[in-house]
């Protein structure tokens, strides 16, 4: 049953709703909306020159509201703004203005002095004090409801100056796993509609050239690993306007740079294709899908980079929205132009690009607004060589990573061409496919815990690097058994969405992938070992472990066990590669304990 005090409660609520339908009942009479009428009403009320900010104060309307309305009534003519002390805006009556107010909005006064004229004195002061008191109360509780609210929020806002629970890292570098999971399907989708609707010639000119995309790519991930690294070990320094510079000079020069590489790559991509040992249809194919990917190559730079700094910025969910926004667009414009239209290579290549152009100016446009609401963004670039440098130091290990693994795919395909021709480039193709799902997860850990590790460096926190080091070893330990079963347990129907047409490629595809998935077990650790050094800012050793691990220890074995193993030796090159990285690993690790006090 209803209390009294309930229903008197809706009774006051629907009093001050019909007060408020009164006024706005005015205003419609006016031809003006409610806001534009409270202007017009402070303004006569209080005189020229009164501020905005008054305005906001004694009506409780917003400041984007009162601006927004302001600039209404004076492009109309009723009012104009001039500057005042500081960021004050000051507001004046045009001629039409006052004439207009006074004429319309001055009997409006006469109105509500009349209504109080017409109540007994006690009557007004009984209502006033009740009406005090209730505001006193309310005002009150409300103040207890906000410090809630911001308890809660605080809660549940995750900043790189926290200490890290399992659930809140594992909050924290979600959005970073997903969007480089969303990252991968760009190339996987383009996989599948091409080799299902294009044929399989098609499906390995992509997989001939797209190593040499991502090794041109690879700058980005340098720059954006390296590059947020620096920065969030500056914020964490307490030295924000020197991280915005540090930032802006990063990203321009990244800017240039992509393009000029994409102008060179768009040149001369036939003669790339040929020395890759491209021929025939392949070699129209793999030039195609080239030339239009070196169109949009600056903007995938942009993105990979961004992906860094929004995490930075302590906005990593913008990272997923922009990676799953270009996922979206790739997707629907993939089955568009391949699968409708018969477009082929060319189709998907534009639908990529497409994609790109979206996650690559979406966040440039972001980051130049002046009032965006992260920690970072774009400001008059300050050149700083020795910035630029220690970035590429920095981020070396990931430059080594992505390059180095185009150039051992590369040495992929000209093996697999030489041991079983076009259906090998094909069949490692599906399986790289299923291998960028698996390592998104790796990498996106790396780079959303990256920012939190060089936050507490920069910052002198041992006892919560202690923690990160901890916590993502046992992560990373847990995630590796899981994604070796579930690749072993699912390798037959992942197969068979790309390659099911032909048995023979099926059963390559299937047996060489069954040896490959033993990888996921180890490269997570070697993985995440070269972000982690990378974000105590020490180049040199991430370096080393990527060099080693996607450079020297993948070609030995890609030149040594086939010799040995035949076929075999192929699926099994990075498995025997990241084992010896491991080993090298757990040697930095323990004998870098004491220089970083983790």
């Amino acid at each position: 049953m209803e209390s009294k005090q309930n229903r008197a409660l809706k009774e006051f609520d629907s009093l001050y709703k019909m007060i408020d339908d009164v006024y706005h009942e005015i205003a419609l009479s006016m031809d003006l909306t409610d806001s534009a009428f409270l202007i017009l009403y402070c303004l006569l009320e209080l005189g020229d020159g009164c501020s905005q900010k008054d305005i906001c104060k004694l009506y409780s309307i917003s400041k984007q509201t009162v601006n927004s309305s302001v600039k209404s009534l004076e492009d109309k003519g009723f009012l104009v703004r001039k500057a005042g002390v500081g960021r004050d805006i000051h507001l004046f009556f045009t001629e039409f203005g006052r004439e207009f107010s006074e004429k319309h909005i001055g009997p409006v006064f006469d109105m509500e002095n009349a209504t109080f004229e017409s109540m007994e004195p006690s009557e007004c002061e009984q209502l006033l004090s009740l009406t005090r008191k209730y505001v006193q109360i309310l005002k009150k509780n409300t103040k207890h409801y906000i410090l809630e609210e911001k308890e809660f929020l605080s809660i549940m806002k995750i900043q790189l100056s926290d200490h890290f629970t399992y659930k809140r890292l594992i909050r924290f570098v979600f959005p970073s796993i997903i969007m480089m999971i969303c990252t991968s399907m760009y190339s996987i989708i383009d996989g599948l509609f091409i080799s299902n609707f294009a044929g399989k010639t098609a499906f390995a000119a992509v997989n001939l050239i797209l190593p040499v995309a991502m090794g041109v790519g690879a700058i980005g991930f340098m720059i954006g690993s390296g590059g947020s690294a620096i920065v969030a070990k500056t914020l964490g320094e307490g030295k924000e306007e020197k991280a915005n510079e540090y930032f802006s000079i990063l990203i321009f020069t990244a800017l240039i740079g992509a393009t000029i590489l994409s102008i060179f790559g768009f040149i001369f991509i036939r003669q790339i294709c040929i020395a890759l040992g491209a021929r025939g249809q392949l070699l129209e194919y793999a030039s195609t899908y080239g030339r239009i990917m070196f169109v949009s190559q600056p903007m995938f730079m942009m993105q990979t980079i961004f992906y860094n700094f929004f995490i930075t910025a302590e906005k990593p969910s913008y990272s997923l929205r922009m990676s799953l926004i270009s996922g979206v667009i790739n997707i629907v414009f993939d089955y568009l132009f391949i699968g409708v239209m018969h477009y082929g290579v060319a189709g998907a290549a534009v639908a990529t690009a497409m994609g790109e152009y979206v996650g690559g100016l979406v966040p440039l446009i972001y980051f130049a607004r002046k009032n965006n609401s992260s920690r970072l963004r774009l400001v008059k670039p300050v050149w700083r060589k020795d910035i630029l440098l220690k970035t590429c130091l920095n981020g070396s290990s990931e430059f080594m990573t992505n390059a180095s693994s185009s150039v051992v795919n590369m040495l992929y395909n000209t093996q697999l061409m030489r041991l079983a021709g076009a259906d090998g480039v094909a069949a490692y193709g599906v399986i790289m496919y299923a291998n960028f799902i698996f390592a998104a997860i790796y990498l996106g850990y790396s780079m959303g815990s990256a920012p939190i590790t060089s936050y507490n460096y920069g910052a002198g926190n041992h006892s919560e690097l202690k923690n990160m080091l901890k916590k993502s070893l046992s992560l990373i330990a847990v995630t590796g058994v899981c994604l070796t079963l579930i690749s072993e347990f699912f390798a037959h129907p992942l197969i068979n969405i790309f390659v099911g047409y032909d048995a023979d490629l099926f059963a390559m595809t299937l047996h060489g992938f069954r040896l490959y998935a033993f990888v996921f077990l180890i490269n997570g650790f070697n993985i995440w070992a070269s972000s982690f050094f990378t974000a105590l800012n020490n180049g040199v050793v991430s370096g080393m472990i990527a060099f080693l691990r996607t450079l020297l220890f993948q070609i030995g074995c890609i030149m040594l066990l086939p010799i040995l193993l035949g076929l075999n030796g192929i699926w099994m090159g990075v498995v025997v590669a990241e084992m010896l990285t491991l080993i090298v690993t757990i040697y930095f690790l323990r004998s870098r304990k004491k220089v970083y006090h983790y």
